[in-house]
């Protein structure tokens, strides 16, 4: 279990200096946009690089029979590149990841709470809900001028 916390770890240092990364790149080539698509094809090739360093290029014949409400995963993953990409340089990076993070605790507690999607069930207790808004405090606490 904690390489399964040090990997969501890594990925929640990441989301920051994507943000950041992904701003500078937009401002500099003067399109978000564009810096959105850059980012899905360098993603997109490194995405492909692992499924082939793995087993998994087979699942891909799977698709046709696969629900199609799943893919609007790939949409919301476009629509958080594309809105932090404008949003950062002009609201913060800390500001626009502290939003970010008060959308997914919101979200993952409603989705485990009602074990939405196939994700297991983990109800939404007083003791849950009052360390989430310790974390929001917390979080809010950092963005404090």
């Amino acid at each position: 279990m904690t390489h399964y916390a040090a990997l969501m770890l890594a990925a929640g240092i990441g989301i920051p200096v994507l943000a950041a990364l992904n701003a500078a790149l937009g401002q500099q080539i003067a399109s978000p946009t564009a810096a959105g698509v850059v980012l899905f094809a360098v993603a997109f090739v490194g995405s492909a690089v692992v499924m082939l360093l793995f087993p998994g290029p087979a699942a891909l014949m799977h698709l046709g029979g696969t629900p199609k409400h799943l893919f609007v995963a790939g949409l919301l993953i476009a629509f958080y590149v594309l809105t932090i990409t404008h949003v950062a340089p002009h609201f913060g990076v800390g500001n626009a990841v502290f939003f970010v993070l008060l959308g997914q605790l919101i979200s993952a507690a409603a989705i485990d709470h009602f074990g939405l999607f196939g994700a297991q069930i983990s109800p939404l207790t007083w003791v849950r809900a009052g360390g989430i808004a310790v974390m929001v405090l917390g979080v809010g606490i950092t963005q404090l001028a």
